[in-house]
């Protein structure tokens, strides 16, 4: 009997070890996401933060640790006052930070009929009427400063405005600080309200002396994006800038504020910038930006206003994304990394040379036992004689004499880049280790390739973004090891699009689709969506504007919508209930369409998700959904 339970129990040990070669939803999701907070006060330590789902409480919890820079041990922590100061309060050490909710307009009935505490009904008068995932309830975020131990005598520096700072939806402690001399507090906000606010991107950096009471707004006449301020050691203020009014996408700049002028350091690099630091001299700022399909470190000198154009120099290099900076120790830089077989670790970066080196392992025991996937990159001619980027993902144990089931990923945005990110639901590493092939293309319409790459899409949704994609799957076809009979294609928001596009013109290439809040008609889409800048730019006007050839182009020829009479493949669509990005009428339509022409097809509505899927149990049921549709229809 003790024999016999032994060999169970090696049995059962082996089964285990051989059912975790390879990535599972489950497995995914028992990840941990770290971030890194910062370098404690003394320099000594790094303190960082490990999120870790639960499928079965279905939410995450976080942990703090502390990690000697020289090497040691993680150490937990529960608070981490004690190592990194609290930005929110004063330099000074005089005055406290604070962002709460004011309410300033009446918007639920009860508000306005007293006598009727009980109607649930909401009235509304102008536009940006619901944002992202929420309803405008008339409430704003505004800005309080208090000193400290004094939270009764807290002032609104905002007060009365009908504006957001944080911003809203995404808004958070980098759109407020103090300046180093703790006399005034610069905060990032979008003075415009109903239709203005729908249709601008303008926000701008706005500055609030203490003394006086007296707001200034620094970042006056730039009309588009600006965001995440920042000082330097020497008082120097930077922040991130676009041009144009309306161009969610636009190059986005480094510019630093003297006082007296603006200068823009990075007007001349043909790139955009994600995020930056300054060094701890003030003499450089260090940014990430995204270039040849993934995102790598730079460094720009900043000397002075008078100085002549700045050189923009590349840090790293390889495949994978330095995905934002944490701190710097003297000549090394910790940064989070990530690439398409490993979620985000932080690294040390030698400024001198590039190198660098892991100094988080949180899920290094996870991936030891694993079957990594195989990721090529290669480069595929377009039809208008370009060179595209092509991800192209194998599963592990890839074997070149057999055949597999290949998928087409769209990518979203539509302009954001396709680097060598982790996602924990469009998982390239999980999609391979069901045995797809996965073929990723830097299309048209993606940062890291240059400006007019990057822009050509805007207005030409269906353009020669469509032909980029079916470029990039006809090449890898060619491989023997690609079953061209079992071709699939999948994509989320524009991606989503794109799959219901491609499904109109695909020509018999692929045999099953997925779309997730995928827009599917561009009328409905511009009626109902939130952010109308978006609309406006790039599909180049209203629909009902008949002069504007441009916007009738795309309403008529690049509306997906108009292709359905052509479909002929099993489509499953997701759809998320709280999404006011890509709104639920845009799922429910082409489910609806896909049923009536008698397709084979699948709707997967989640009511309380919006553009994303957020929670542990609903994540999983996407991933299953999403493979047993493929084992269905591939």
């Amino acid at each position: 009997m003790k024999r016999f339970a032994l060999i169970t129990a090696l049995s059962s040990i082996i089964i285990s070890a051989v059912a975790q070669d390879k990535m599972t939803p489950e497995l995914l999701w028992k990840l941990g996401r770290v971030s890194g907070i910062g370098v404690s006060k003394d320099g000594h330590n790094l303190v960082y933060s490990v999120s870790t789902p639960s499928i079965e409480d279905n939410k995450s919890t976080s942990k703090k640790y502390l990690l000697p820079i020289k090497g040691g041990t993680p150490k937990e922590v529960t608070e981490t006052k004690e190592y990194i100061a609290d930005d929110r309060v004063s330099p000074d050490g005089k005055y406290v930070l604070t962002a709460k909710d004011v309410k300033l307009r009446k918007v639920f009935g009860k508000d306005v009929y007293e006598d009727l505490p009980k109607s649930n009904v909401q009235i509304y008068d102008n536009l940006n009427y619901r944002h992202w995932d929420e309803w405008e309830d008339g409430a704003f975020s505004h800005i309080f400063v208090a000193p400290v131990g004094k939270p009764a005598e807290a002032k609104d520096i905002m007060a009365n405005l009908p504006y957001d700072a944080p911003q809203k939806p995404f808004g958070g402690d980098e759109d407020f600080m103090w300046s180093p001399d703790s006399k005034s507090i610069i905060y990032v906000t979008k003075a415009k309200v109903g239709k203005d606010y729908a249709i601008s991107t303008n926000t701008d950096i706005y500055q609030y002396d203490l003394a006086s009471g007296k707001t200034t707004n620094l970042s006056g006449g730039m009309m588009g994006y600006d965001i995440n301020p920042a000082y330097s050691v020497n008082g120097n203020l930077a922040w991130l800038s676009m041009k144009r009014e309306g161009f969610e996408a636009d190059k986005q700049d480094i510019v630093v504020n003297t006082g007296i002028s603006t200068v823009n350091l990075t007007q001349h690099w043909d790139g955009t910038v994600n995020d930056f630091k300054w060094s701890n001299d003030g003499r450089k700022i260090y940014f990430v930006a995204p270039v040849d399909g993934t995102i790598q470190l730079f460094e720009v000198d900043y000397v002075g206003a008078t100085m002549k154009v700045p050189e923009v120099k590349q840090i790293t290099k390889g495949d994978f994304d330095v995905n934002g900076i944490v701190s710097q120790v003297g000549n090394s830089l910790i940064v989070s990394r990530a690439d398409m077989n490993h979620a985000a670790e932080l690294y040390n970066v030698d400024l001198t040379n590039g190198s660098m080196a892991q100094v988080t392992h949180v899920n290094d025991a996870v991936y030891s036992k694993l079957a990594m996937s195989k990721v090529e990159k290669r480069y595929v001619t377009t039809t208008d004689g370009l060179k595209m980027l092509v991800w192209v993902i194998f599963p592990p144990n890839f074997d070149a004499s057999k055949k597999y089931p290949t998928l087409l990923y769209c990518q979203g945005g539509p302009q954001s880049p396709l680097t060598q990110y982790y996602s924990f639901r469009w998982n390239f590493q999980l999609m391979a280790a069901n045995g797809y092939i996965v073929v990723a293309p830097n299309r048209r319409g993606m940062a890291g390739h240059g400006a007019k790459w990057n822009e050509q899409i805007s207005k030409d949704w269906g353009g020669q973004v469509m032909k980029d994609y079916l470029s990039a799957i006809d090449n890898v076809s060619k491989e023997n090891y690609v079953d061209k009979a079992r071709l699939g294609a999948v994509g989320a928001s524009y991606g989503g699009y794109s799959v219901f596009y491609l499904a109109g013109i695909h020509n018999n290439r692929f045999k099953t689709f997925i779309s997730h809040d995928g827009v599917f008609d561009l009328r409905s889409m511009s009626g109902t969506t939130e952010e109308l800048w978006f609309t406006n730019w790039d599909f180049g006007g209203n629909y009902w504007d008949k002069n504007n050839k441009v916007a009738q182009k795309t309403f008529t020829e690049f509306n997906p919508i108009e292709k359905v009479g052509n479909w002929n493949r099993p489509i499953l669509i997701v759809q998320g209930g709280t999404d006011y990005r890509v709104p639920i009428e845009q799922g429910l339509q082409a489910f609806q369409a896909a049923q009536l022409k008698g397709l084979k097809s699948k709707l997967l509505y989640f009511p309380e998700e919006n553009h994303w899927i957020l929670k542990a149990q609903n994540a999983i049921v996407w991933q299953r959904e999403f493979f047993k549709w493929l084992k269905e229809t591939l």
